[in-house]
């Protein structure tokens, strides 16, 4: 449903329907088609995020993390958080909602997009809800087991830098070795 309404509002928009154009009279100017990114059985069904978008993925968590942190220590006097408050900001950011997510697909390649993520192509279709929210927040809760919450927080007191490293970029990290956009598959890159 969301994403037919958020197809509905690009073409809206892109063709000028407006209330004169619902009452029988042909729009004044060209119309615009833009589709849908055409999800795989495994985009669609999997609970798991599929690895040509974990790079996105571990993007988009940093920075929920760091916005969730920041918020806190800005309560505080941007003093550093006690053990027991930097634990709850982590369980809450990884337990939220995770709906201003979704994938597009830009030219021709599938992308994760929401807060903290470049932006995307301006008139494109994203397909939010879904599976996207419980595969961000399981994942979330993944790095915060793997990494442990003091070593995430530690990092997120070095600054946002530190954090994507340690999430994203590190040894094991979803964008280990890529030096072109997140996203690229790492079969591609080994093959270059």
């Amino acid at each position: 449903m969301r994403a037919a309404l958020a197809a509905w509002l690009v073409l809206s928009l892109l063709g000028g329907t407006g209330a004169e154009d619902m009452c029988g009279d042909t729009p004044a100017g060209p119309s615009h088609s833009i589709p849908a990114p055409q999800l795989s059985p495994e985009e669609r069904l999997s609970p798991h995020m599929p690895e040509s978008l974990r790079c996105d993925a571990c993007h988009a968590i940093a920075f929920q993390i760091e916005e969730q942190l920041r918020k806190a220590e800005g309560k505080g006097g941007k003093k550093a958080l006690k053990e027991s408050d930097y634990l709850e900001v982590l369980e809450r950011s990884c337990s939220q909602d995770w709906e201003s997510y979704g994938v597009l697909e830009l030219d021709g390649e599938k992308r994760l997009s929401g807060p903290g993520l470049p932006r995307q192509q301006p008139l494109s279709v994203l397909v939010s809800g879904g599976p996207w929210p419980r595969r961000l927040s399981k994942l979330c809760h993944g790095y915060v087991g793997e990494q442990g919450e003091a070593n995430i927080y530690g990092a997120h007191r070095r600054g946002p830098a530190a954090l994507r490293q340690l999430l994203c970029h590190g040894d094991k990290g979803p964008c280990a070795g890529r030096k072109d956009r997140p996203g690229t598959p790492k079969a591609l890159q080994n093959e270059l």
